[in-house]
């Protein structure tokens, strides 16, 4: 394992991620704005879950991409970020606390659109749908605290 993360941080990526003046800040900038898309469009979905909100699917419709979006933004950052310092940040625990998160919340969005996707697309909101949203946004909202807790850590 060790040896992949130092080849990593070794790699052009990192190399240029500590080397140029602009890559790093403009990825930390970025990866926060991937976080906002992220965590606001998660949250404002969940929330018309919980409160079982016949719009939830026409909300999803909207705040659903922009939350792709913004995982997709945080994913390339993210790569960019880690190759900087890889072989310290993989030991950080606001890191490993942030990469759990972010297992939980993908596991937990494949396994809510398994079990709920049929239902709501059809108009209904499940009544134990509302456990998942509580997790899901949970989910998102620890892996953006700890992922800003790793320069602390």
């Amino acid at each position: 394992m060790n040896t992949l993360l130092v080849a990593y941080e070794a790699s052009a990526l990192g190399a240029a991620a500590r080397g140029t003046v602009w890559l790093y800040p403009a990825a930390n900038l970025l990866h926060v704005l991937g976080a906002c898309l992220l965590l606001g469009a998660v949250a404002v979905f969940d929330v018309a879950v919980l409160r079982r909100n016949q719009a939830a699917l026409a909300i999803g419709r909207v705040v659903l991409p922009l939350a792709a979006a913004g995982l997709a933004l945080q994913l390339a950052t993210g790569l960019v970020l880690f190759a900087a310092e890889a072989t310290t940040m993989a030991y950080n625990p606001g890191f490993l606390a942030k990469i759990a998160a972010l297992g939980v919340g993908v596991a937990n969005l494949a396994l809510f659109h398994r079990r709920f996707g049929a239902a709501m697309r059809a108009g209904a909101i499940p009544e134990n749908a509302a456990a998942q949203a509580v997790v899901s946004v949970s989910a998102w909202t620890v892996a953006v605290l700890a992922g800003r807790g790793i320069a602390y850590l």
